[in-house]
């Protein structure tokens, strides 16, 4: 009472404290806010002055992702987007210094070109309609946001909206590309040049004392000549920012133990087994997997996945444990076995003689709803199944007609082949249709309802008839226990207390944990080895305050946990002597061993130097310069550009090639035949620049390019 009393007394103190401190917390936010400008909380990048605003941004990035249906991340998403809008921004700077636009009479020329064929703006004579184009446009902007068909789908305005500026970006991108390309050409002098290069001649005799006569162990580098030779190459060595670190990881994976309870909890559901009924004060058998006559529903009652009550071929069984499932007699149970990251038991439901294989032909009648069914299809179900019914009544009294129902068929693509399909049972198929198609005998016509609508169904033909088995599998995924994953926990735990006053790698060690050390993660990264998409470890190595030595616990997304330790934090500029040394060294060794080689070599003629160096004398004959290749040696242009400078018989100094130091002699020159006009060859020179520019016009501009980018701060 005492205390209570001492803050009754002090209430008015204490809440100026409270409030203090929450001015202080807020002040700080504020002053934490405007140090990184308003601009970068809403702008993910600012391309040549031009910002590219977070909301839209990220709309795109969910329109991919949601189009993907999944298959693309976050991260994959976003790095698709930004090089769109990147290219967009980078050549609308173009377009604009050029003056390129799209008018009105261009635009309706793009159309043309991309929608020619579209069968909704076509006349009577079959030919592209204006008229027809500008009625849909007008039609989807009065409908907006209504969707209309086009082309067999849905479509409205804002995506045709979109599709105007997808293709008009074409087509100004088309004709800048293309001024570009009017200027570039090959001259006469290069084509020329380019004949020379390919049909001048040369046989020559060389030695060749390969830089590996020379061992690495005899030729020592210093760091401070990595370091100059890093300096001299900035352009080999120009990196980004980037962190390194280590990781532990701590698996949530069934024990031992987890996967004996699995297959003893599986045998239990076997047997009947008697339990006692609290609420009847009696005991009372609980049928088993065996003994149930009502197998779908104890199979949904107890696996992970639902029973399925279709044929299938042994094929489709495990090849280990095949023999023992198809030899089961009926209800007949087989297991525990094991499949996969699973146990399952399966029990002989029935089997039979079946077709892997069957054609059929069929007729769809779709109603309002049914998968594929576009705007025009105004049935309900019950009017698209008297529909179909009539037409099995007809084509049931005279299967002749078959073919002249066909135009009242919804499948388009099977109605070429005159309603024909032919399929193997293994084949995706709407299981409804599947199971008629070969669960009935040759000859045999029905109506069958799947997603799609009403099938008229007509069974034409069979394949070779092999046993087949519907077979009821419990199926129970081999999962951690909570024991275990309670265990997985702890030993992280542990191992972060432990960590925090030791050494990383020692207390991995001594734990007898596997440490996985990563190298030259970019900030915009999401991915890290071994682990999978991870992007919440690379975004945390690039948080403000965090340095070398920090460490911190993440969980995975397959279960788990990771402590990831930062070990290397690489700013941007030059690559660290360290990691330049692993393609900086061999060059240095070349560069030194060449000097070695030089300077032991007294000799002048080709001979003398090759018995010095315990070498050959080795001939190649009709080299050129447009593919500077030696047989034997390699790709050397040095060595063949000096070749084309000797005259006959001279014999060349020392030439520090690729592969090795080489003396050679030039044997015989044959100039290229001259030809009375080069163009043929300045046509090629011409193609090939033009060829190039798209690609490397585009670099240049976006090397030049002012570019702001934020992203990291939103992903």
């Amino acid at each position: 009472m005492a205390v209570l009393n001492k803050i009754r007394q002090r209430s008015i103190f204490l809440i100026i404290i409270i409030a203090l401190a929450l001015f202080s917390f807020i002040i700080g936010d504020i002053f934490q806010n405007l140090g990184s400008s308003g601009k970068s909380q809403t702008v993910v990048a600012t391309i040549n002055g031009e910002d590219i605003e977070r909301d839209a941004f990220m709309n795109q990035v969910e329109n991919i992702q949601r189009q993907s249906g999944g298959s693309v991340s976050n991260t994959q998403a976003m790095n698709r987007v930004w090089d769109q809008e990147v290219r967009n921004k980078v050549m609308q700077t173009q377009y604009d210094a050029v003056g390129i636009s799209i008018e009105r009479d261009y635009m309706r020329q793009l159309l043309k070109q991309n929608l020619g064929s579209f069968e909704e703006f076509k006349n009577e004579a079959g030919l592209f309609d204006e008229d027809k184009l500008n009625e849909f446009i007008a039609n989807l902007k009065a409908i907006a946001p209504e969707t209309t068909t086009l082309n067999g789908s849905a479509v409205n305005y804002k995506a045709w909206t979109d599709f105007e500026q997808s293709i008009s970006q074409t087509g100004v991108q088309q004709t800048y590309f293309n001024l570009v390309k009017a200027g570039v050409i090959g001259t006469l002098t290069e084509g020329e040049l380019e004949y020379v290069l390919e049909n001048d001649k040369a046989d020559i005799k060389y030695v060749q004392i390969p830089f590996t006569s020379i061992a690495d162990s005899l030729v020592s580098v210093k760091k401070s000549e990595v370091a100059s030779y890093v300096k001299a190459n900035p352009s080999k060595y120009k990196v980004e920012a980037s962190r390194d670190l280590v990781y532990v990881q701590f698996k949530e994976v069934a024990s031992l133990e987890d996967e004996q309870q699995i297959q003893a909890d599986l045998t239990a559901l076997i047997a009947d087994k008697v339990e006692f009924n609290e609420a009847a004060k009696a005991n009372e058998t609980v049928v088993g997997f065996q003994n149930t006559t009502d197998v779908k529903a104890f199979v949904n009652a107890n696996s992970s996945v639902k029973y399925n009550d279709a044929y299938v071929f042994a094929s489709s069984f495990p090849t280990t444990v095949a023999d023992q499932i198809t030899g089961l007699k009926s209800n007949e149970v087989f297991g525990p076995y094991k499949d996969g990251a699973a146990y399952k038991l399966s029990k002989q439901v029935a089997k039979k003689m079946m077709s892997d294989s069957t054609k059929v032909r069929h007729i769809l009648i779709p109603f309002v709803g049914t998968v594929r069914a576009d705007a025009s299809v105004t049935k309900t179900d019950a009017q698209a199944k008297t529909t179909a019914d009539s037409i099995y009544k007809v084509i049931r009294s005279k299967r002749s007609k078959f073919k002249n129902l066909l135009s009242l068929s919804s499948d388009k693509v099977s109605n070429e082949k005159e309603g024909v399909i032919e399929f193997a049972y293994t084949d995706a198929f709407a299981e409804e249709f599947k199971a008629y198609a070969f669960e009935n005998p040759k000859g045999s016509l029905g109506v069958v309802k799947t997603d799609f609508g009403y099938h008229i169904i007509e069974i034409l033909d069979q394949g070779k008839k092999q046993e087949a088995f519907k077979i009821a599998t419990i199926v129970q995924e081999i999962e951690p226990s909570i024991k275990t994953i309670d265990g997985v926990f702890t030993d992280k735990s542990k191992f972060e207390i432990a960590v925090a006053n030791a050494d990383f790698n020692e207390v991995a060690k001594e734990n007898n944990y596997t440490t996985s050390p990563v190298s030259s993660i970019k900030e915009l990264d999401e991915t890290i080895p071994g682990l999978g998409v991870q992007r919440a470890i690379v975004r945390w190595s690039f948080e403000e305050g965090v340095e070398v030595g920090d460490f911190k616990s993440f969980n995975t997304s397959g279960g788990g946990f990771v402590v990831a330790k930062v070990t290397a934090v690489n700013e941007a500029g030059l690559m660290s002597v360290e990691k330049a040394s692993i393609t900086a060294l061999p060059e240095i060794r070349k560069e030194k061993k060449a000097e070695l080689i030089k300077d032991r070599i007294t000799a002048t003629t080709l001979e003398a130097i090759a018995s010095d160096e315990g070498q050959t004398v080795k001939t190649a004959l009709a080299v050129n310069m447009k593919n500077p290749t030696l047989s034997g040696a390699g790709r050397e242009p040095k060595v063949i550009g000096t070749a084309f400078g000797l005259v006959e018989g001279a014999t060349s100094k020392l030439i520090v090639g690729a592969n090795g130091v080489y003396a050679i002699q030039l044997t015989k020159l044959t100039p290229a035949e001259p030809l009375p006009n080069y163009q043929a060859s300045a046509n090629r020179v011409g193609q090939a620049k033009s060829s190039a520019v798209n690609t490397q016009l585009y670099n240049a501009l976006k090397e030049a390019s002012d570019i702001e980018d934020n992203r990291a701060t939103f992903y």
